[in-house]
């Protein structure tokens, strides 16, 4: 395998963690409605079935505090509703007729902390993922050089370039996560 083809997959693996933090993120309550609070919660509907809730309805925010739910099969509202309360997000769903109407409630500045807290956790997760990829990627080059594929300054260029997107994926997490607490504890 070539040094290219290595930085490649390193690359690959880095973005995937990045996106991955990304992806946590936006499952975390800012005060204002965003459909990516209850889009992954799952639901279990039709015999057993588990079915995520973007799968089973569609999902508005019409006004900044509220969400609105539209089941496309109406037998599982009754299933959505349950889900979302036992998801344990601080939302009660109110069932009218064919929809579910969810009123965000203001979050205290308890709850704010609680979760500029867990998006830290989330955030340092995403930082040891790339380490990881990074302590991967390393030994793949060694290994390389050792097969003899590979030289040893081709080997310091190679770590030297591991080194350099490792900085950038967790300088971007760490952008993600700034932008993340500025959007929890902004009232």
């Amino acid at each position: 395998m070539s040094i290219d083809e290595i930085l490649l997959e390193c690359e690959e693996k880095m973005q995937k963690s990045e996106e991955h933090v990304v992806l946590e993120f936006n499952g975390v309550r800012t005060g204002k409605a965003s459909p990516a609070l209850i889009e992954n919660i799952m639901v279990e509907v039709y015999g057993g079935s588990h079915m995520r809730i973007r799968e089973l309805a569609g999902i508005t925010a019409p006004e900044p505090r509220q969400l609105l739910v539209q089941p496309w099969d109406m037998s599982t509202v009754g299933a959505i509703e349950k889900a979302i309360q036992k998801a344990n997000i601080g939302l009660n769903p109110a069932v009218q007729g064919k929809v579910l109407r969810i009123m965000i409630p203001e979050l205290s500045t308890e709850q704010r902390e609680k979760f500029v807290k867990a998006v830290r956790h989330m955030c340092e997760n995403g930082r040891v993922a790339i380490r990881h990829v990074r302590r991967e990627a390393i030994e793949h080059l060694k290994k390389e050089q050792k097969a003899g594929t590979i030289t040893e300054d081709e080997l310091k260029h190679g770590e030297k370039e591991v080194q350099t997107l490792t900085d950038s994926y967790i300088k971007r997490i760490d952008d993600h996560l700034h932008h993340k607490e500025k959007e929890i504890m902004t009232v």
